[in-house]
């Protein structure tokens, strides 16, 4: 069974935790939510997801298991619209998402948003999920250099959430198999946008002492992050 560390604190400027986690080793299933910023209530949509998920029960296949996230963001997302309709106005109620299922020697991961999942693989750090978002967008449309997407006035805009406006939700996926000594990290937005990609390297490579997370989570604090950060390590 892999093994897996999980961690999130509120961030140096930020009042309220809008951030939900969860890792169920039992399950083969990590995840991150990201209440999106800015809107009502983000904490509520991020909590949903990850209850849902939490009440998964225990003795599912693969298939299954992958067709029960799925099916569970999906109603979350549909219930948070129906909420954001009834409060009335131009309320939403999202929430990124980024979801890792381990089973045997395959790994799938599903997301929804600019949470991110990476591969650290060979001492090599690959971001496996592609953010949905302006600025992403914009990158891969050639308009706008990836070392400016960060520092872009329009950084926070996601394109793509659970509860956001579409009637159904689209979930992304990659899947691969998985090695020997493979370290996955999935986490918010406070984290990737304050710590660069050499930095996470760096730290997820660190020899067995401190758990990886306080090790991310401390030095997005020592950056003075700006915003909520959320990272679950998982180690096959």
């Amino acid at each position: 069974m892999p093994r897996s560390w999980a961690l999130t604190d509120v961030g140096a400027v930020r009042k309220h935790n809008e951030d939900n986690m969860l890792a169920r080793p039992d399950l083969g299933l990590w995840v991150v939510a990201d209440g999106a910023g800015g809107h009502a209530s983000g904490e509520v949509a991020s909590g949903m997801i990850v209850n849902a998920l939490s009440l998964l029960p225990t003795h599912l296949s693969a298939g299954e298991l992958l067709s029960s996230i799925r099916l569970g963001v999906s109603k979350v997302h549909t219930a948070l619209r129906e909420e954001a309709t009834r409060r009335g106005g131009n309320v939403m109620i999202a929430s990124t998402f980024v979801g890792l299922m381990i089973r045997d020697r395959h790994f799938a991961c599903l997301w929804a948003g600019d949470s991110r999942a990476y591969l650290l693989r060979h001492g090599h750090l690959e971001q496996i999920t592609h953010d949905h978002s302006l600025v992403q967008e914009l990158v891969d449309a050639g308009s706008l250099l990836p070392e400016e997407a960060e520092h872009h006035p329009h950084a926070n805009v996601i394109t793509r959430a659970v509860g956001a406006d579409d009637d159904s939700l689209e979930l992304d996926k990659v899947i691969g198999q998985v090695q020997p000594g493979d370290r996955f990290l999935l986490c918010s937005d406070g984290l990737s946008k304050t710590l660069s990609e050499q930095e996470i390297q760096g730290l997820l490579s660190a020899p067995d002492g401190t758990p990886p997370t306080e090790l991310l989570i401390h030095a997005a604090l020592a950056h003075h992050v700006n915003d909520n950060v959320t990272a679950v390590v998982v180690e096959v």
